[in-house]
């Protein structure tokens, strides 16, 4: 009877005539070495479907998934070829050829099964398990189709108990493979390569086990007076070592492919995160290209980006030779809204200039913000082109309402524009001369457009050199005087205090006024000097004035808005004080309602330590601020100065006089006294007398004139108001 055919026979089966073969056993050698090559095998795959896991491009997977199905299925089919060499009958035993391949390629289908399911990510248990009945039945199918491919007198006959287990073994082996292979993934570098090793080993010993459970269920029947022989001495161990040897190096070359993918796919890796990093870093260059050439509030370029492109377009239009505008627009009392509304509501009304700016230029003028409330615009003109109209589109679009902080405000533009080639050939040339016109728009009442003149760059180098002179005259201390208006009291009719103002003698244009170069000071940063250089002056002209017999008179001092700002002054002040021994009661510090009013919390902590010194303050030029009446009560004064404006034409009108009667009459209620600045008629005299103002000063009584005209026009114990009625 001859072992043919696939069919599986169990010992119920046993025919009754026959002879049980009881003196099989396994070459301990072969044993061992089907295991080493179960173990390698099964290293050979994890490695594979490690690697297989990180290949990105699908023909590669493909590469990978074939070359790791046939490392485990060479595996499996070389352990199993190894322990059938192994096992010894005392029979004559040989394989069908046909069959043996085809248990080969059921090993391989079960092998490449199971690396599709060891290169998923992360499958789930229930999933794991159906590939473990799948693979395992794969590998039992393998197995028992090989133990199909024997060739020998005898038949084969299963027991049932150890037929089942070995498939037990098969699919818990398989099971036991992906959940290795999952954890395999995790942790340190080390600890992968010791799960892996680990893994391996145990996947060797479940294929083993599975074999050689399968081989221990085998039963072998020969009939009666079949001839038994010793198993002689062939060549079977060369086969087995051949065998043995080649699946090595089959499995050696599969783990140094997979090493070699390995590193590939590193480098490969390496290179696409070096791309990547390029990418990142074009990306990074993009966005510092924007932080530095483009404003991040309005999206509009920078001064920095407007000076490339500018440059660009200067070049071009000097080829061409087409005229250019170049135009500085400033918002005006852009101060007030960051000061009374916050910083947040400027932001926010910064973008809508620029918006509206935007709307009323060509796609090709370009528009930069220089920073601040400042923008600049450059337009190429055509032959018809007027500039003017340009600027006037942008104070136009101006005019509609801006909703602020709740608010509705409406918000002027000032503009100043030089041309090119006319007024400047380079651009600093052009952009200077657009500022000084900007200037020249600010300084006429703001809210127009002025193009740059010769004028304007003379008067700029006469401004220019005058901060120079003055700087030189404030530290050499030579070439400023004070310039005294008396202010009579109605009351007394006696002379009650002086007003200094300082003059400056210049060696070349003369006696100046301070119209002539507060300004300058103020935007140079030297006013404070100014200031201290007449307080000073003024106190020691006070000392004098006490020696020369006018005991209590006072000098009013004006003081700077800047300087108002100080929180340093009160301490300047209480030095000069006590240097100059001058009493604090005999000065007084005169502030102008603007500059109350530009941060009148901080102005009011101010003025109360001024005032706690016993200088008196005043109020200088009241009626032309804003919200005046609403801020005086909390200021702590003792003086308002009614402003010249309203005395002009009080003969005359109605209206004025009704205005100057009210503020006498607020301010008396607020226990202040009244000063009328800029009396020049007994007209104004008469009507001022009538509604109690209480001091008056003006041309009626005397101009500015220096100390010593003061002491000879007004002696002590001289009455002004007496010798004016007398001599109208």
């Amino acid at each position: 009877m001859t072992m043919e055919g696939l069919s599986i026979r169990f010992l119920v089966d046993l025919p009754e005539q026959g002879r049980l073969l009881l003196d099989c056993q396994h070459d301990p050698w072969l044993v061992a070495l089907s295991y080493v090559i179960a173990s390698v095998g099964s290293l050979s795959t994890l490695t594979i479907a490690r690697h297989l896991d990180q290949v990105q491009r699908r023909s590669m997977r493909l590469v990978w998934g074939l070359l790791g199905g046939l490392c485990l299925a060479g595996a499996i089919w070389s352990m199993h070829f190894i322990g059938m060499l192994a096992f010894q009958a005392p029979v004559a035993i040989r394989y069908d050829l046909a069959i043996t391949i085809l248990s080969l390629l059921v090993a391989l289908a079960a092998a490449l099964l199971a690396l599709y399911y060891m290169a998923m990510p992360r499958p789930g248990l229930s999933r794991q398990l159906l590939a473990a009945v799948i693979i395992g039945l794969g590998i039992s199918a393998m197995h028992y189709s090989g133990m199909a491919a024997i060739r020998s007198p005898a038949q084969a006959y299963y027991h049932s108990g150890l037929f089942t287990l070995s498939i037990a073994i098969a699919i818990s082996a398989s099971f036991a493979a992906l959940l290795l292979n999952r954890y395999v993934r995790h942790g340190s570098q080390k600890r992968q390569r010791w799960m892996m090793v680990s893994a391996a080993l145990v996947m060797g010993a479940a294929i083993a086990s599975m074999h050689y459970t399968g081989m221990a269920a085998l039963n072998l029947v020969v009939p009666e007076g079949t001839p038994l022989q010793l198993r002689s001495a062939d060549n079977s161990v060369q086969l087995v070592l051949i065998v043995a040897s080649i699946t090595l190096l089959i499995l050696s070359l599969s783990l140094a492919a997979a090493w070699i993918g390995r590193k590939l796919d590193d480098k490969e890796r390496d290179l696409q995160r070096v791309n990547t990093l390029l990418v990142q870093l074009d990306q990074a260059k993009a966005s510092l290209e924007q932080v530095a050439h483009f404003d991040p509030l309005t999206e509009l370029l920078n001064r920095r980006g407007f000076n490339r492109v500018f440059a660009a377009t200067l070049e071009e239009h000097a080829v061409t030779g087409r005229t250019l505008a170049v135009m500085f627009l400033d918002i005006d009392h852009f101060k007030r809204i960051n000061d009374s509304l916050g910083h947040d509501a400027g932001d926010e009304l910064l973008r809508v200039v620029a918006q509206r700016i935007r709307a009323a230029l060509r796609e090709r003028d370009i528009i930069a913000r220089f920073g601040g409330d400042e923008f600049c615009v450059v337009a190429s003109l055509d032959s018809n082109a007027d500039p003017r109209g340009l600027a006037a589109r942008m104070l136009e679009q101006m005019k509609e309402p801006i909703s602020l902080a709740g608010r509705k405000i409406v918000m002027t533009t000032s503009v100043g524009i030089s041309l090119f080639p006319q007024d400047g050939s380079s651009a600093d040339e052009l952009l200077k001369h657009a500022d000084l016109a900007l200037y020249q728009s600010k300084g006429s009442g703001r809210n127009v457009v002025h193009f740059f003149n010769p004028y304007l760059k003379q008067k700029a180098s006469f401004e220019l050199q005058l901060e120079e002179d003055l700087r030189q005259t404030l530290l050499q201390d030579n070439g400023l005087v004070l310039y005294y208006q008396p202010i009579i009291d109605l009351r007394s009719g006696a002379l009650s205090k002086l007003e200094a103002l300082v003059r400056w003698n210049h060696p070349q244009h003369g006696l100046l006024t301070p119209e002539r170069f507060i300004a300058i000071a103020e935007a140079n940063g030297f006013i404070d000097q100014l200031d201290n250089w007449v307080l000073r002056r003024a106190c020691l002209d006070l000392n004098s004035l006490e020696q020369m017999g006018y005991p209590g008179l006072k000098i009013a001092v004006n003081c700077s808005a800047l300087n108002l700002a100080n929180d340093q002054l009160p301490g300047r002040i209480e030095q000069l004080l006590t240097a100059t021994r001058c009493p604090a009661h005999c000065l007084e510090l005169e502030v102008t309602e603007s500059a109350l009013l530009s941060n009148i919390n901080r102005a009011i902590g101010l003025l109360e330590n001024i005032r706690a010194l016993g200088v008196s303050l005043s109020i200088d030029d009241f009626g032309t601020g804003y919200s005046s009446l609403a801020y005086l009560r909390r200021l702590p004064l003792d003086t308002l100065k009614v402003d010249r404006s309203f005395i002009q034409d009080v003969a005359n009108s109605s209206q004025d006089r009704e205005i100057v009667h009210a503020i006498i009459a607020m301010a008396h209620a607020l226990h202040l006294k009244v000063v009328a600045e800029g009396v020049e008629t007994t007209a104004q005299l008469a009507f001022l007398q009538e509604r109690g103002c209480d001091q008056v000063q003006g041309y009626l009584f005397s101009k500015p004139v220096p100390l010593e005209e003061i002491v000879t026009l007004f002696p002590p114990h001289y009455r002004p108001l007496e010798r004016v009625a007398a001599r109208f």
